[in-house]
């Protein structure tokens, strides 16, 4: 405003100068003309505006100069803040790429078994295969299963209520088979088996092709239990195993990479939480590739005489238009797994809990949880076995078998509702209606 102010008031003094020829007695004094008093005076008015912005830029400068030294310490702070939240970042960072590497190598040093130690038990395995006469050294063979008693090796097991099923895996229609309202039984397919007679009491849609989903685990618990001889052999869990539940977004016991487990452990892991974690582990302990594996259940399907309608791709029950059944296959299939004592086990179990380990000092709780919540429901018996599985291709689906109050044995399928419940309610509707 000052700056204005000054060049208003040169402009109103030259107008008068030149309106009145009035400019003093300079040109008396000095003998310059009016143009040179103008020229000069111009000249400085331009000095004088000069030095206001100078002074002007002087103030600017000082109010910064003033301003820092009030702030210095504040910006100084801010400054090391930010320094020491870089170093720590980085360090973190250098830390955590430090641990990786080393757990890496603490696994790979634990997947390595030393040479000496190989060549002990090379030696250990032909000594005992000269002694036993058995040159096959494979731990899975048919000769190795069942030794010293009729019942196999897991005899405590035993449990009499196969002794009532009907022999074979060929079901026929009873006299009457029933077909459920809608209402009662929401599941757009299910079948009802009498164990021990063979027949079919109840059917909708039961010989159709369907995707058993995580079903499939009960072929795979068969499997396993056909050809493992000492539950409390261990397993190491890589990373393929971790990587393949992950991967196909898979439901999972929770073992951690690294991690030392007990074949019970992988056994009760593939059916209660339903873990593909476990559920690969398992084939590979069994057959060396889950490939493999999947060959033995196919395998297995054909003996039972149910290859023309069943077909597995893997042991998990991942979608696969190649994965399939009906849900009479699955039934005698069940009823396959509860024949073998060592699988009934596993699918009877409402509650397990892992071994303790490094990795979970307290173990992994695990549960059955279609057991555990058809317990007290009115079935007219006791819900003995059952395995969920869900894709959706099939949705909910279900089997399961049952000790009716009257002792008879019956078993269960459905596939295709909409929820996990809904097959709860659905084998409820079956059991306590048709089951005598």
């Amino acid at each position: 405003m000052n700056d204005d102010l000054i060049e208003t008031n040169e402009t109103e003094e030259i107008e008068d100068i030149k309106e009145t020829g009035d400019i003093g007695n300079t040109e008396e004094d000095t003998g310059d003309t009016e143009d040179d008093y103008l020229a000069g005076y111009e000249e400085e008015t331009r000095r004088r505006v000069d030095r206001e912005a100078r002074r002007k830029s002087m103030q600017k400068a000082k109010q910064r100069q003033l301003l820092f030294r009030k702030y210095w310490a504040f910006i100084l702070i801010a400054i090391l803040v930010c320094v020491t939240l870089i170093i720590v970042a980085v360090s973190g960072l250098i830390k955590h790429k430090a641990d990786a590497a080393r757990a890496d190598a603490e696994t790979v040093e634990a997947l390595v078994v030393p040479i000496e130690d190989a060549d002990t038990e090379e030696e250990a395995g032909d000594s005992k295969e000269a002694e036993n006469g058995d040159d096959s050294g494979d731990r899975t063979s048919d000769e190795d299963l069942y030794i010293d008693s009729e019942y196999g090796p897991f005899k405590e097991l035993y449990s009499e209520e196969k002794d009532a099923f009907f022999e074979g895996y060929e079901v026929v229609e009873g006299e009457q088979v029933a077909v459920p309202s809608e209402e009662d039984v929401r599941s757009t397919y299910s079948v009802l088996i009498d164990a021990d007679e063979g027949t079919i009491i109840e059917a909708k849609g039961a010989d159709q092709k369907i995707y058993p989903a995580s079903m499939t685990k009960i072929m795979t618990i068969l499997v396993a239990a056909e050809h493992v001889t000492n539950l409390d052999d261990t397993f190491l869990i890589d990373l393929s195993i971790t990587d393949y539940a992950y991967s196909n977004d898979c439901s999972a016991v929770g073992f951690a990479l690294g991690e030392t487990v007990t074949v019970r452990d992988l056994m009760y892991g593939t059916i209660l939480p339903s873990g593909a974690d476990a559920a690969v582990a398992l084939a590979e302990y069994v057959a060396g590739s889950e490939d493999r594996f999947v060959e033995m259940m196919n395998d297995k399907l054909e003996e039972l005489g149910l290859s023309d309608t069943a077909h597995f791709t893997n042991c998990i029950g991942i979608y696969d238009d190649e994965n399939y059944c009906t849900i009479t296959d699955m039934a005698m299939i069940l009823k396959a797994a509860v024949e073998n004592d060592l699988a009934r086990q596993i699918l009877n179990a409402h509650k397990y809990t892992t071994s303790r380990t490094t990795e979970h000092p307290d173990g992994i709780e695990i549960s059955n949880w279609f057991l555990r919540r058809i317990e007290d429901k009115e079935t007219g018996g006791e819900v003995m076995c059952a395995k969920t599985g869900f894709v959706a291709e099939s949705g909910s689906c279900a089997a399961s078998y049952q000790l009716s109050d009257s002792g008879k044995h019956y078993i269960c399928v459905t596939a295709d509702a909409w929820s996990s419940w809904r097959c709860i309610y659905d084998h409820v509707a079956l059991y306590s209606e048709y089951a005598k």
